[in-house]
């Protein structure tokens, strides 16, 4: 077993919306991000958790509604809801979903990464 400090995961990459995976749980991540700015509009097939470390993230769903996450809040984004995630300043997120879930979900973009380990 080793333990992480998350102080340190989140200091050792600078790309935003390029998720890290942190760590598993059975066959789900724990994946890290750092994002600013607005990424893609898309779906998954599979709930996903968004957790908030610091910052501000604003999730605009289906329907016009949003949901605006504060440090220290999380919500569940059920399987096949859309989202767009936005953050005016930078953010620190934490995901928690299947490992084998892109981050542009649904959508194959210029924007879909591997998602890669932390080192």
């Amino acid at each position: 077993m080793e333990k992480t400090n998350l102080d340190a995961a989140f200091d050792s990459f600078g790309e935003q919306w390029s998720p890290r995976l942190a760590d598993a749980v059975n066959d789900h991540g724990l994946k890290l991000a750092t994002v600013e700015g607005e990424f893609d509009r898309h779906h998954h097939s599979v709930d996903e958790l968004f957790m908030v470390r610091s910052g501000t993230v604003r999730l605009e769903l289906d329907a016009d509604e949003d949901v605006v996450l504060e440090a220290g809040e999380f919500v569940t984004i059920p399987a096949g809801v859309a989202h767009r995630p936005v953050a005016e300043r930078e953010a620190e997120i934490l995901l928690f979903e299947p490992v084998e879930t892109k981050n542009t979900g649904n959508r194959e973009t210029e924007r879909t990464v591997e998602v890669e380990e932390l080192e």
